[in-house]
């Protein structure tokens, strides 16, 4: 248990505070994820899945009680405080709303959805309900990012000219094609929503909103496997008058390449890159520098793939200190919609070609 956590837990035994029980829905990879998490820090009361064999392994493993429809869970399940969703993400919408209905707190695995409209509905619901809407962005807990973010903060790269995004993945025909659900265009996505929308995320964090979009896009190494883009290029401008690239495929040859943000501004220059955005290449300040950045965890490993940035305990970790010690939200619901937004707008650019 690490030092935030010690903490937390000792204001929570000071203040009589019960352990926060939380149900799970979605019990694929990154649900098991999150329910190592929760068994660590809180209870995991119920979880759920469409697909009977995956719930019962679920509620074997982690002892608690399985369902196959989350609505059933709801109803029967008394105390849950927080639902964490983990189900496909063209589903993120449904369940979050079902939950917030219910009267849980949700943490929603990202993207948040697949589309503005759902995202303004799971805001809506929350905001009716009283309840809180977290939105799963581990990247912002990468050593190198949040320092990055606090030299933007405290103006250290005076006037913000532009920024370079480069997503260079790997995920090949069988990561598609033993799965019920990625690579379809209602459950998926895209590749912006599933595999970069954490990158995505911290162009808002870092710049504010965008106020022009063109874009290209094409499926070169998965023609008749998914109903999407495997490779896009994208220009934008943000409405503080920056100007940025996003260049992204997962047609990385083998595996993940290069995972990449380059900021340029009038006192400053870095380049935060490795695979996962988990390592300061390059910095060059006027008078600053960035230095002492701790160890980040390691990136999520899914058998012959990795993913992002395994920073899910700093996620938990924050839902805790909100709910009970009074905490801010790391990534709320309206910084959710917003990549939401800005994806749907680089869809549209490569859809229409406008």
């Amino acid at each position: 248990m690490n030092k935030d956590l010690l903490s937390f837990t000792a204001i929570a035994e000071n203040k009589n505070m019960d352990i926060v029980k939380f149900a799970l829905a979605g019990c694929g990879r990154i649900g098991r994820r999150h329910a190592e998490h929760i068994s660590r820090m809180g209870v995991l009361q119920a979880v759920c899945d469409v697909v009977p064999e995956k719930a019962e392994q679920f509620a074997a493993d982690f002892e608690c009680r399985g369902y196959t429809d989350i609505d059933e869970m709801l109803q029967k399940e008394t105390g849950i405080e927080v639902v964490s969703i983990c189900t496909p993400n063209g589903l993120h919408a449904l369940h979050s709303i079902s939950a917030l209905r219910a009267g849980a707190h949700v943490l929603c695995e990202k993207p948040m959805a697949t589309k503005k409209a759902d995202a303004e509905r799971m805001i809506n619901e929350a905001l009716r309900a009283n309840r809180m809407l977290f939105v799963v962005k581990q990247n912002r807990f990468n050593p190198p990012v949040a320092a990055v973010k606090r030299a933007i903060d405290e103006g250290r790269f005076g006037a913000l000219y532009s920024c370079q995004l480069n997503c260079f993945w790997n995920r090949n025909a069988k990561y598609y094609l033993e799965s019920d659900w990625k690579g379809s265009l209602q459950l998926d996505g895209g590749t912006l929503y599933t595999q970069f929308s954490h990158f995505v995320d911290l162009l808002y964090w870092f710049f504010g909103d965008v106020e022009d979009v063109a874009a290209f896009g094409g499926n070169y190494a998965h023609r008749d496997i998914i109903e999407f883009e495997d490779s896009g290029v994208v220009a934008l401008r943000f409405c503080n008058g920056m100007i940025g690239t996003v260049n992204y495929t997962v047609n990385s040859y083998g595996k993940n390449m290069e995972g990449s943000l380059t900021i340029f501004g009038e006192k400053g220059t870095v380049k935060i890159g490795g695979q996962y955005l988990n390592e300061l290449e390059y910095q060059r300040f006027e008078d600053f520098s960035i230095s002492d950045l701790p160890p980040g965890n390691p990136p999520n490993l899914y058998g012959e793939y990795v993913g992002s940035m395994s920073n899910h305990d700093k996620v938990y970790e924050n839902v805790l200190e909100v709910l009970r010690g009074g905490g801010t939200i790391a990534t709320n619901s309206f910084e959710g919609l917003k990549t939401v937004e800005i994806i749907e707008c680089i869809y549209k650019s490569i859809s229409t070609g406008a």
